[in-house]
C-alpha cells in the first residue's frame, strides 16, 4: 500500500466525512497528511481516529486571510506539497426567501473564494507534479431543493479545474475537481437520527444506483486523483455519484 509514498498532503475540512476517510486512505497509502479544522476538539478526535504522520491544523477555509497563514505553517514544517484535497464545505441549504447577504457570502468564501486563495497561497510549496483535487458535488450540475447557492458555488469551484489546469500547466500542477453525489456523512447528523434517515430515504430514492455513496468510496477515488497513477489526469471532473448527475430522476 504505497501508492502515495513519499507524498505531502493536505486536505482541508478532514475532521469528518469524505476528508476524513481520505486522510485514513491517504495516510494508508504511505502519505505525509495535514487535515484542517475549525474545531480543535474534532481535530483532536480526528487525531485519535487516525494512524501515521498526521499534522492536524486549526484553519477555518472560510477566512480568507488565514489560507496564508496555513501555507505558511506548511512551509515550516515540509519541504514541499505534492496533493491538495480542498474538501472544506459550507452545506447551508436554504430556499431564496431566507437567504441574507451575510450568509451568501459566508458560503462562497468557505466554498469557493478560500480554495482559489489557498491554491495561490500554496504555489511556492508545490512540487512539480503536485496534485490539486477539488472536492464539489453533483448540485453543481442539477436543480434539486434549497440548493441554488450551494450549488452555484460548487459549479464555480469545479469550474476552476479547468482554469487553473491551464494557469497552471507550466509548473506541473494538475487540477481535478471531484464531485460526490449523495454520501453517507455526518453533514446531516445535527438534526437527529430520525430527520437524517428520513433525508437519506428520500435521496437513496432518487440515485439510479437505489443507494448512497459511503466515505471510503469517494476517498478512494482522491487517492487515484492523488497518485502518479492519475498522472494523464488534469481540468476534468471525475463524478462518483452514482448516475444521478448524468441521469433524470
Amino acid at each position: 500500500m504505497d501508492r502515495l509514498a513519499g507524498k505531502h498532503a493536505l486536505i482541508t475540512g478532514g475532521t469528518g466525512g469524505i476528508g476524513l476517510a481520505t486522510a485514513r486512505e491517504f495516510l494508508a497509502e504511505g502519505a505525509t497528511v495535514a487535515i484542517t479544522g475549525r474545531s480543535q476538539e474534532r481535530l483532536d478526535e480526528a487525531a485519535r481516529q487516525l494512524d501515521g504522520p498526521l499534522l492536524p491544523i486549526l484553519s477555518d477555509a472560510g477566512d480568507v486571510p488565514g489560507q496564508a497563514a496555513l501555507a505558511a505553517r506548511l512551509r515550516e514544517e515540509w519541504p514541499k506539497l505534492d496533493i491538495v484535497m480542498s474538501n472544506a464545505a459550507d452545506v447551508t441549504h436554504l430556499p431564496i426567501e431566507d437567504w441574507t447577504e451575510e450568509a451568501f457570502d459566508r458560503l462562497v468564501a468557505t466554498d469557493l473564494k478560500g480554495p482559489f486563495f489557498l491554491i495561490k497561497a500554496l504555489l511556492p510549496l508545490f512540487s512539480r507534479q503536485a496534485s490539486v483535487i477539488l472536492v464539489g458535488s453533483v448540485s453543481a450540475f442539477i436543480g434539486h431543493e434549497n440548493a441554488a447557492v450551494y450549488g452555484a458555488a460548487k459549479a464555480g469551484l469545479l469550474s476552476l479545474s479547468r482554469g487553473l489546469t491551464h494557469e497552471l500547466k507550466d509548473r506541473g500542477v494538475r487540477v481535478n475537481g471531484l464531485s460526490p453525489g449523495p454520501t453517507v456523512t455526518d453533514t446531516f447528523k445535527p438534526l437527529g437520527p430520525e430527520r437524517q434517515a428520513a433525508i437519506y430515504d428520500e435521496l437513496r430514492r432518487t440515485v439510479p444506483l437505489h443507494r448512497l455513496g459511503t466515505a471510503t468510496e469517494l476517498a478512494k477515488a482522491a487517492v487515484y486523483l492523488a497518485s502518479d497513477e492519475s498522472a494523464y489526469t488534469a481540468g476534468t471532473v471525475l463524478r462518483v455519484d452514482g448516475g444521478i448527475g448524468e441521469l433524470a430522476y
